[in-house]
């Protein structure tokens, strides 16, 4: 029994002779390193508790955070809903009667976004929907600090449409289906 007291005690004293060893070397802070110095993880002593706000670690070039769309070029094909895992992508297309448009790389718009909705909430960060967009128009950005109280604030509306411009859309397309259907049967 003594010989446990004592392998406590001395085991005791060594975890706090390291706590210690720790709380003296954290006078100083560590720098930012880039991860691929190969120097990386050679400094061991410092601080090493980013002070957030006021200081950010660095981002890597290839991280991926919050999403964005450039809704200009997007041709609402839907493509970014149906790769997401997790149904975070909320897509609403109103056929257009005509061409309403072209796209900065050229491809032709040929649907309206009456809504396009993305949760950040439910996003996994897998990129997928990036991948598959056939313009490019959804990237990842590197702003990853979207703190809220409120999971309905982490809800992004990218589309423009007002719900006047809504209604009227549907509606010259239900008169343009219409008027194609009374050209059929004369």
């Amino acid at each position: 029994m003594l010989k446990t007291t004592i392998q406590g005690l001395l085991s005791a004293v060594k975890g706090l002779t390291l706590t210690i060893k720790h709380l003296f070397a954290a006078r100083t802070a560590r720098r930012s390193k880039d991860i691929k110095d190969p120097n990386y993880f050679d400094q061991q002593a410092g601080v090493t508790t980013v002070q957030f706000p006021k200081e950010k670690m660095p981002i890597p070039e290839v991280a991926r955070y919050q999403l964005d769309v450039e809704i200009d070029d997007c041709i609402v094909c839907d493509l970014c809903a149906k790769a997401c895992p997790v149904d975070c992508i909320t897509i609403e297309a109103i056929k257009a009667t005509e061409a309403i448009g072209k796209t900065s790389d050229g491809s032709v718009k040929r649907l309206y976004a009456a809504q396009f909705d993305i949760d950040m909430a439910k996003c996994m960060y897998c990129g997928l929907c990036t991948v598959v967009c056939p313009t490019e128009c959804i990237t990842m950005t590197n702003q990853y600090d979207k703190s809220t109280s409120k999971l309905t604030d982490l809800i992004y509306g990218f589309a423009e449409m007002s719900e006047q411009e809504i209604v009227d859309r549907k509606a010259e397309w239900t008169k343009f289906q219409a008027d194609k259907e009374a050209a059929k049967t004369k």
